[in-house]
């Protein structure tokens, strides 16, 4: 029961965030994400995925843990991405990458083995602040949403289940 409220929270906010992303942001406000940007709604749609298949298979025992690490691994990977964009963003000027091609250039023209290699090493576009809220830039946000849904993900992993009706922990 409590496990599936978490799964309930994980697929909200993840969409939730999906949602603000592409409507406002790159809609409405007519930011275009940059290659780490689009790796970070991977993990965020990933974390969204695991939850939504813990809502219908509510899995219990190995399997409830097999999909707590899925959605750890999945907010690690966009935690890992965000913490290298605000690097990139918080490096000197004269450090800063070229910038490189855009994602779909890039998927139309190297192997993808290549485009994540190239991806992940960054570009100056993803080094470019181009919002703030509070003084924090858009991947600083991301990994306070990421680090929340890390310590909420690990919960999960290394939480008991419970048996409320039976009276018994861990069956």
């Amino acid at each position: 029961m409590i496990t599936r409220r978490w799964y309930w929270l994980g697929l909200i906010a993840s969409s939730a965030f999906m949602a603000i992303a592409y409507f406002y942001f790159q809609q409405h406000k007519g930011l275009a994400p940059c290659p780490l940007c689009m790796f970070q709604r991977v993990a965020m749609v990933g974390v969204g995925a695991f939850c939504l298949l813990g809502l219908i298979f509510n899995p219990r025992k190995i399997f409830a843990k097999i999909l707590a690490l899925c959605v750890t691994l999945s907010t690690m990977f966009g935690l890992a991405i965000a913490g290298r964009q605000v690097w990139l963003q918080h490096l000197p000027a004269d450090q800063v990458p070229e910038c490189g091609p855009d994602l779909a250039f890039m998927m139309d023209v190297f192997p993808l083995q290549e485009v994540i290699t190239k991806v992940l090493a960054g570009s100056g576009e993803c080094a470019e602040v181009q919002w703030q809220l509070l003084g924090f830039s858009m991947p600083e946000w991301m990994v306070f949403i990421f680090t929340v849904m890390l310590l909420i993900s690990l919960k999960l992993l290394f939480s008991k289940e419970r048996s409320y009706f039976s009276g018994t922990y861990g069956k």
